[in-house]
């Protein structure tokens, strides 16, 4: 029986560990598609594993981090042969999420992202501060091994530190939003969904593919999917935004034409972070307001039934009837 348990156990594990390595491997297949050089060193604007692997941590758990190791290796493996650099660059890439689960659970971090706190954490813990750990090693290590030129460290680590948090700002509330959502049962919601994704599909491409430069279109869209959807379509909204802003840049097309490469970075990055901080924050304070909202109305609802019940006809059982009660009582004895 024990065996039995044991060997379940492990089946779960690597199964678990596979899945993880799986999402991690496709979702950096899938950032590699839009890429931008900065100084002679590729990166890639949002890079999605970072946002997927602190998905995994913080819904299956820390025990799950070998999958994430598994899955950087099989995207290292798959960008060309390993060299000396490898083993660092693992490291960087599973440190990074472990950090940012870490720093998140010691705060009290709640993957439904229902409270201000928890939005600010997610952006300054597990974004901005836990992937210090990763770009910095993976850029040290990457100098180290001479493929990168140690003169140009600062622009090409700020790219690096950008894209692991853009990928965590992007990629992570959007996993757990999926995980934690359930479906809508009423009709004019879906036709409301359905109204915003076509819009989105109109104005989003306009916004950052046309030489208009009106990069600015994409915020009311962001603030009708918060107001109306609150974190479902805010980031989901975003996130489309940001992917079709990566793909203009990487063509140097619509906003991001006639710019040098590091200027393409920049108002890339600054647009990028600008729209996750507003999708996340408006979205998370909206809940919060609807959460309060609806607390309060179920405590007014408790008082106006204890207070219904107090001021009932019926006197509670066992208590002393009223003095003219009693004096009545008296007289008709």
């Amino acid at each position: 029986m024990v065996g039995n348990q044991e060997l379940r156990r492990a089946a779960v594990f690597a199964l678990r560990t596979l899945a993880v390595a799986t999402c991690y491997f496709a979702a950096g297949r899938l950032g590699l598609l839009c890429r931008l050089t900065v100084e002679g060193a590729v990166f890639t604007p949002i890079y999605p594993p970072t946002g997927v692997a602190l998905a995994c941590l913080l819904v299956l758990g820390l025990g799950c981090w070998p999958g994430v190791t598994l899955g950087a290796l099989l995207l290292v493996l798959s960008i060309g042969p390993p060299g000396p650099d490898l083993l660092g660059i693992l490291v960087g890439n599973t440190a990074g999420p472990v950090c940012a689960f870490v720093l998140l659970r010691r705060v009290g971090f709640r993957t439904d992202l229902s409270r201000l706190r928890d939005g600010l954490a997610l952006v300054f813990l597990g974004a901005l501060a836990a992937m210090l750990v990763s770009s910095t090693v993976d850029v040290v290590t990457l100098i180290l091994a001479g493929k990168l030129d140690a003169t140009h460290f600062w622009p090409i680590w700020l790219a690096w530190w950008v894209g692991d948090a853009m990928g965590v700002l992007l990629v992570t509330p959007v996993l757990l939003v999926l995980f934690e959502t359930r479906r809508p049962s009423s009709t004019a919601r879906w036709k409301e969904a359905l109204a915003l994704v076509v819009v989105a599909a109109g104005l989003v491409p306009l916004a950052t593919l046309s030489s208009l430069s009106a990069l600015f279109l994409a915020y009311p869209l962001l603030i009708w999917a918060a107001l109306r959807f609150r974190l479902a379509g805010s980031v989901l909204c975003a996130l489309f935004t940001s992917v079709v802003a990566a793909v203009a840049a990487t063509d140097g097309v619509g906003a991001f034409a006639h710019l040098s490469p590091v200027e393409v970075m920049l108002k890339l990055q600054l647009f990028n972070g600008s729209l996750a901080l507003t999708a996340l924050l408006l979205s998370v304070v909206i809940t919060e307001q609807h959460n309060t909202r609806r607390s309060v109305a179920e405590a007014c609802k408790e008082l106006a039934e204890a207070l219904e019940h107090l001021t009932a006809h019926e006197s509670p059982a066992g208590r002393a009837p009223p003095r003219a009660e009693r004096r009545r009582e008296r007289g008709a004895r």
